[in-house]
C-alpha cells in the first residue's frame, strides 16, 4: 500500500468514524468502507459498450383508422 493511499484511507476512515458519532470498536468497518471508497475513486471509469449488436426497432407507421361500418337496417320479422 502506497503511503499516499494509506494516508487518504486513514483520513477518510477518521471522517466516517466522526460522522458515525465516534463509536468504539467499529474501526475495521470504517477502514474497510474508506478503502472501498478510495479504491473506487481511483479506478478509471470504463466507457459504456456500444450496442452494435442491439437491435433497434423502427417505429411502425400508424395505420389509418378503420372505417366504421354503417348500421344495417333491421329487417321485419
Amino acid at each position: 500500500m502506497t503511503d499516499d493511499r494509506h494516508e487518504r484511507i486513514r483520513q477518510r476512515a477518521h471522517e466516517i468514524w466522526e460522522q458515525a458519532g465516534r463509536p468504539e470498536g467499529a474501526h475495521i468497518e470504517h477502514w474497510d468502507r474508506a478503502t472501498a471508497e478510495i479504491d473506487a475513486a481511483a479506478k478509471p471509469k470504463k466507457a459504456p459498450k456500444k450496442a452494435a449488436a442491439a437491435k433497434v426497432e423502427k417505429p411502425k407507421a400508424a395505420k389509418p383508422p378503420a372505417k366504421a361500418k354503417a348500421a344495417k337496417p333491421k329487417g321485419k320479422a
